[in-house]
Order: C-alpha cells, then structure tokens, then sequence
C-alpha cells in the first residue's frame, strides 16, 4: 500500500489500547479507480472457416460471402500497458513492429475515433502463423481495440467498437466477441449461431495443419474474381446449405465446405494431396480455413494422432506447422 495514501487513525479503541493505527484517506473505490490497472493481458484466439461460401464481388471491389466461423481454444497473446505512446514488441521476428502492423493500426484508429490522448505499450506473443487463414492478424487488432477501450475506461460503446474493427478488417468484429456464428456481406455482419447448432461445434478437437508457405488473401479473392461467375457459389445455394445442416442435427463434419480452396488447391497442389490421404487413410473430415494455407482436421474421439503428424511432416517436411486444439 501506498504511504500517501494513508493518514493517522485516533480512534479512541485504538487509543485505550496504546496502539497507533493508520486508515485510508479515500474510500476503497475510489482508490480502485485512482489507481486503474495500468498493465492487462488478453488472449487473441485464433478461428476457421467450417463453412465458406464467396458468393460474388460486390461493386465496391469486396466479395459477399456466407460463412460459419468458429474460434479455437488457441491463439496469440497481447499484453498492453500503460505509456506515453504506442509501441509494439512482438516475440515473431518476421513480423513488422511498425505501422504496417494491424495492432498499430487498431491503436491509431482508437485514438482518432476518440481522441484518447494516452499511449500504450504493447508486448504480442505471436503463435498463429501468417499467410494461413486463421484470422492472426485481424484477432490481434481487435484484441488490440479491447484492451485499449479497458484501459481508457470504455470510451467506445460495442457496437462503436464493432465499427471501428469492421474498418481495419472485414473479419476484425468477430473477434471482439468470440462464438460459433454465421458471417455475411463482407464479413462484417454476424449472426450468432443458434444453441443447438453452436453444441455441435463446441468442444470439438482440430488438428491444425500448415506448410511452409502462406497464402495471400488479396491473391485469392483475385483468382475468385478472375474465373467468376464459375467460382461463386450463388447466395440462395449457400443459405440453403446452410440452413439445411442447421435444421438436420447433423454433426460438423457434414458441415465442412469452401469454395476458396479450388484457387488454392489449383495452384498448390501439395494442399489437396495431403488432405485426400487423410480422408482415405484415416476416414478424417478435412477443410481448408478461410482463403489457406492451413487446414484442419475434425477428429473423432479415437484417432492414431502419432500416425497422422507423422504423415503430415512426411508430406510437406519437418517445417510444417501442426497444433492439436479444439472448438471453443
């Protein structure tokens, strides 16, 4: 306890006892808010896709989509304190700590949407890898959006908040509450899932599994946009997909659709050999998450996890990424 804070007590049964006491100046709450938190920690999640459907590109150059999105049990860590100004220390040495960086960039858009003179500094334990459709980039800004809104003392509303996140990324709103939900338009709208769908999907172990190479998104949308309208999966088809598992009861693995995977899988053919043999070898239900490179795997409550990590690095060498987590 601080020494200022306290000041003599001469309560007189303080006083028949001959003992000298000490109370607080201010009331406990107002202590509590004087001297705020000034360092939080949050964990940043990491998601898939189970179900992506591109419908189309919309005049604004964006693509619609329908998809059920749900986080992992599993993602980076971002720690903020308090500081004069905004910095960022990242324990991945390939990723930029400068304004390039979507932490950053959430930052500046905090403190132009509500003129929050303070500073932060920032400390990210980086652990979803780049270029692999899992949402690392746009988890962190919105975890970023929080941790900054805490610390400021809740300046914007949720849906302000929600707002400013769709601006730095179409998928950033959905991070701000992680759950199992429906994203459309650009993926800026969300729709919770219903319960009983959302019991289908939690808990559920995933294996996660990348190589050593990325996948640009802008690069995928491009290949979507360059063999449209063959590439689209048309809206009324999604929601009818959708709302079909919805209705059926059906477990996740009935689920599983994405129509980005056929750039992907076209160009990088390493991508569906390795996910065929999982299928015929271990009767797994395979996807890619988001525009890849990873994929996961839906596993079942008896798998040969050593015999299938091994045929993955088999496959794609020691580099690949692999990490065994579950639905949240």
């Amino acid at each position: 306890m601080d020494k200022d804070a306290l000041e003599p007590d001469d309560s007189p049964w303080l006083q028949r006892r001959g003992w000298r006491g000490f109370r607080l100046k201010e009331s406990r709450q107002t202590l509590i808010r004087r001297h705020a938190v000034s360092s939080l920690t949050f964990d940043s999640p990491a998601k898939i896709n189970l179900f992506l459907a591109v419908t189309g590109r919309r005049a604004d150059g964006f693509h619609d989509l329908v998809s059920v999105v749900a986080p992992l049990a599993w993602g980076d860590t971002l720690t903020i304190e308090s500081a004069s100004d905004f910095t960022l220390e990242c324990s991945e040495e390939s990723v930029p700590p400068d304004g390039t960086n979507l932490v950053l960039k959430a930052a500046e858009a905090f403190r132009r949407v509500t003129g929050y003179r303070g500073g932060a500094r920032f400390n990210l334990v980086k652990r979803i890898p780049m270029g692999a459709g899992l949402g690392g980039g746009s988890s962190n800004a919105a975890t970023t959006l929080k941790a900054l809104n805490q610390l400021a003392g809740h300046l914007l509303s949720p849906s302000a908040l929600a707002e400013v996140a769709a601006e730095i990324g179409s998928d950033c709103p959905f991070f701000l509450e992680p759950r199992p939900v429906t994203m459309r338009g650009r993926g800026e709208q969300l729709e919770p899932m219903s319960e009983a769908g959302s019991q289908r999907l939690r808990g559920r172990r995933v294996l996660l599994f990348k190589p050593a190479f990325g996948i640009s998104t802008p690069w995928a949308y491009a290949q979507m946009a360059a063999t449209a309208p063959a590439s689209y999966l048309p809206a009324a088809e999604a929601e009818e997909r959708l709302n079909r598992w919805l209705r059926s009861g059906e477990p996740a693995e009935r689920l599983l659709f994405n129509n980005m995977e056929t750039p992907a899988f076209r160009k990088f053919p390493a991508l569906p050999a390795l996910t065929e043999l999982l299928r015929t070898r271990f009767g797994l239900a395979v996807g890619m998450s988001g525009s890849g490179s990873a994929c996961f795997a839906l596993l079942p409550e008896r798998v040969p996890m050593h015999e299938i990590e091994k045929m993955i690095r088999d496959a794609w060498g020691e580099s690949a990424f692999v990490h065994h987590t579950h639905l949240e």
